[in-house]
C-alpha cells in the first residue's frame, strides 16, 4: 500500500511506529469501531477533534475513542473564552483531512494540540494515519513532541 503523509513525516522523523489497517466497507469507522476492528483497547485509542475557538484560531483535541470533549476544559485549556466543534464542511479545507480520516499529524498547518492526560498511562497511543482505513501505533510522547501537543484533564465526567 502506498504510505500516507502521516507515515512519510514519521519516517522524515526516524519515529518507530505500526500501522494498522482495517476494514472499511461496513461502513462503521468511528473510533469505537475502528478500536474494536484493530483489536486495541478504546483507552489506547484517540479521536482528533478539530475546534474554533471565539477568537476565531483552530485547536485540535486527542481524547480516548469512548470519551467525549469537555468543551469548558477544552476552551480554558486553550486560554478561549469558548470554543465549539470546526463544522464537518471544513474539516479538509483547514487540516488537508476528511472526517473518519483526520490527524494530528501532518495537518496543513501546525495548530495548538492537546491531548488528554490518561495518554501518559499508556505505553501506546494510535491515531488516524490520516485516511480512512488506517492508524498509525507510536510512543505517545514522541506524538506529543511532533505536534508540540500538551497533555491536559479534556473529558467530561460520568
Amino acid at each position: 500500500m502506498k504510505k500516507t503523509n502521516v507515515e512519510r513525516i514519521l519516517d522524515q522523523q526516524k519515529l518507530i511506529y505500526e500501522v494498522i489497517h482495517y476494514e472499511v466497507s461496513d461502513g462503521k469507522i468511528d473510533g469505537l469501531s475502528v478500536a474494536e476492528k484493530i483489536g486495541k483497547p478504546p483507552e489506547e485509542v484517540f479521536k482528533t477533534l478539530v475546534t474554533l475557538g471565539h477568537s476565531k484560531s483552530l485547536y485540535v483535541f486527542l481524547i480516548p475513542v469512548a470519551e467525549n470533549l469537555d468543551m469548558k476544559k477544552a476552551a480554558k485549556a486553550c486560554g478561549e473564552k469558548s470554543i465549539e466543534m470546526l463544522a464537518v464542511k471544513d474539516i479538509e479545507k483547514y487540516t488537508g483531512y476528511i472526517r473518519g480520516g483526520c490527524s494530528p499529524i501532518g495537518m496543513k498547518k501546525k495548530y495548538h494540540t492537546f491531548i488528554h492526560q490518561s495518554i501518559e498511562n499508556v505505553d501506546y497511543i494510535t491515531v488516524s494515519a490520516g485516511k480512512i482505513g488506517s492508524q498509525v501505533r507510536l510512543n505517545p510522547e514522541k506524538l506529543a513532541q511532533l505536534t508540540d501537543a500538551v497533555f491536559v484533564d479534556l473529558i467530561q465526567k460520568g
